[in-house]
């Protein structure tokens, strides 16, 4: 990534935003520049004017249905300056259109209150059918009884009852409704109604006005409201007629409007970025280094006046500011929309999204290796990939590595004795799963902690990446403690070398966190010694947590066995039901947990050793395509 700045003359601010859009690669920097005589803010008359005409265009939107602009390729399409003569009179334009385009929103709006009306007298109806009086004598207070009718939450019912009981009223319940019991309560007027009253908040008693019209019979009313309703409906219907007769002259105008703005945009959007000096005009952003020379050369062709173009790279001092261009690659994209859910990387940071998209599909298939059940996950996203999006090719490679390890393992839908294993299933030597998943966390852990060193060396971090968390005495402590465990398991001693390196890495860790630790004496050794504890347990622990690809492959089958056993007990088509639907079981519950489980070891084994994730993405300049501005 580039840092560079541009000078240009007022006169060619325009075309010099637009050319930066069309390259789509100037990711803007906000920063003022240094320069104390560069601090005028050019062009805030252009950039009112654009969100004035703009909010019009989508107030229009909302009543009239403007077609979509054609897509804008600025590589195809004649992209020009939109001066700002030409966007004032759009604006103009605009403004009278709305102007009368009010009129017809004001009626819809008079109608949509007739309906909210009429839907509110159907809510009063409903709530009020069920009690069989006449709603006039509830209207009003007596002489000599109050009238109360609400809504109490049933929870709250008993309680309320029991409350009103001793302010000598009677409580009716004449509905049940959901959570909520509706109420009458009536009882003689007097010095309880205080009293009463409190009693109704503190149960959150919600009293229900008695609409004036629901005196009638409530069959008639219902008619009433009904036909209340179809009128409204073809009101409605005859407005936006009228408002389609009078939009049709000029709809292709307010396309075009919508175009205009597209083209106006790269100038406002700059807006932050653009500081000036009487007739000079800066502007500074981020260029990926490969599009240094693209960006020199269009600039050149378009400019009709002199320009400056500075080109340099980041300081140490900027590394947080820097975007970081986020991945492209197809294949690629969906599990880079889950290292996002994470963070985005800084500029400089490894990205993990290549190692997380082989790790992922290694462990998803070792721990759910099946041909048939692989081959239904793959064929459901293929089948779903207009609702997933790009998403879809997460699922059918998630699917293709389950039926990869399905064809190792020898199994298809739980079948072991239909296809011939490449190798062995799991169930057959459940001590060499666990062998192996042991040996692919430590190879997982060893290169998470170089990721995690280099990331701290390219940023000259040096004692970071020496004494850091999972820095190099980190690594040197791990794999001298994995040598030893290895002589252990052959029954052997834990070994000299191996002891020395722990003993030297440990001592090595403690004195480095002696050294940056200010407290008292006796809070130092207790906080060293903890934090040299937690460095072997937290090693040992995370390289445990990987048995999970073990246990999980083992329980993949050992389900499937489940299903299988269940099945014989049935007769021919018991047998085949069970079979489905055991298959479709182990898909659904234990396919969602090995993919939480996963996850659960890339975010927490593997990004929290190494990714920061406290990088912004790359979101460079570029002209909106075939979408209204919003």
């Amino acid at each position: 990534m580039k840092h560079v700045r541009l000078l240009v003359l007022t006169e060619d601010l325009p075309q010099a935003s637009l050319t930066l859009a069309q390259t789509e690669s100037f990711h803007p920097d906000t920063r003022p520049p240094l320069e104390p005589a560069l601090s005028g803010l050019p062009g805030r008359t252009y950039r009112d004017t654009y969100y004035q005409a703009r909010s019009r265009l989508d107030k229009i939107a909302k009543l009239i249905a403007v077609p979509e602009a054609p897509m804008l390729d600025p590589k195809l399409d004649q992209v020009r300056v939109v001066e700002p003569a030409e966007l004032v009179q759009l604006d103009d334009w605009l403004g009278q259109i709305w102007q009368k385009a009010s009129g017809y929103e004001e009626e819809l709006r008079r109608l949509d209150d007739q309906e909210r009306l009429i839907r509110e007298q159907e809510a009063a109806l409903a709530n009020f059918q069920h009690l069989q009086i006449d709603l006039r004598m509830l209207r009003n207070k007596t002489r000599f009884l109050d009238f109360y009718v609400g809504i109490v939450p049933r929870e709250n019912l008993r309680q309320l009852e029991g409350a009103v009981g001793l302010a000598d009223h009677l409580l009716h319940v004449y509905m049940q409704r959901g959570d909520q019991s509706h109420v009458v309560i009536i009882g003689p007027t007097g010095t309880t109604e205080a009293q009463l009253s409190a009693v109704l908040d503190a149960a959150d008693f919600q009293p229900l006005p008695i609409p004036e019209g629901l005196d009638d019979d409530p069959q008639q009313l219902r008619q009433d409201l009904d036909a209340q309703h179809l009128a409204n409906r073809v009101r409605h219907q005859s407005e936006y007629e009228r408002i389609a007769e009078w939009s049709a002259p000029f709809l292709e105008r307010l396309v075009a409007a919508r175009r205009t703005l597209m083209l106006a945009e790269p100038l406002v959007a700059l807006d932050p970025s653009v500081r000036s000096s009487g007739h000079l005009v800066h502007l500074a952003g981020w260029v990926p280094a490969r599009a240094v020379d693209d960006l020199t050369a269009r600039l050149g062709q378009s400019l009709a006046l002199p320009f400056d173009l500075r080109v340099r790279d980041p300081l140490p001092t900027e590394r947080k500011l820097v975007p970081t261009v986020t991945t492209k690659n197809r294949l690629l994209e969906p599990f880079a929309m889950l290292v996002q859910q994470y963070g985005i990387p800084e500029y400089g940071e490894v990205d993990p999204t290549p190692l997380f998209a082989v790790t992922f599909l290694l462990m998803f298939g070792s721990m759910f290796g099946d041909v048939g059940q692989g081959a239904a996950i793959a064929g459901l996203a293929w089948w779903l990939r207009a609702r997933l999006g790009r998403f879809w090719l997460f699922g059918l490679m998630a699917g293709l590595a389950s039926m990869v390890f399905g064809f190792i393992y020898g199994s298809i839908f739980g079948y072991e004795e239909v296809l011939p294993a490449l190798w062995m299933s799991p169930i057959h030597d459940p001590i060499l799963m666990l062998k192996i998943a042991l040996g692919y966390g430590v190879v997982f852990l060893t290169i998470a902690c170089l990721i995690a060193i280099y990331n701290r060396l390219v940023i000259k971090n040096w004692w970071g990446a020496l004494f850091g968390h999972h820095g190099i005495v980190n690594l040197v402590f791990y794999l001298a403690l994995v040598w030893g465990g290895l002589h252990l398991g052959r029954g052997e001693s834990f070994g000299t070398v191996p002891t020395f390196l722990v003993s030297t890495a440990l001592a090595a860790l403690a004195w480095y966190a002696w050294r940056h630790l200010e407290a008292p004496l006796g809070e130092k050794i207790l906080v060293v010694f903890i934090e040299t504890l937690e460095t072997v347990i937290g090693y040992i622990s995370n390289t445990l947590s990987f048995l999970r690809i073990a246990a999980f492959s083992l329980n993949h089958v050992a389900l499937s066995i489940a299903v299988f056993t269940l099945a014989g007990m049935m007769g021919a088509f018991g047998h085949v039901v069970t079979v489905i639907l055991g298959n479709v079981f182990i898909l659904v519950l234990e396919g969602g947990i090995v993919m939480i489980q996963v996850m659960r070891l890339q975010y927490y084994e593997g990004f929290s050793r190494y990714f920061a994730g406290e990088g912004h993405a790359f979101a460079p300049l570029k002209l909106r395509r075939g979408s209204a501005p919003s």
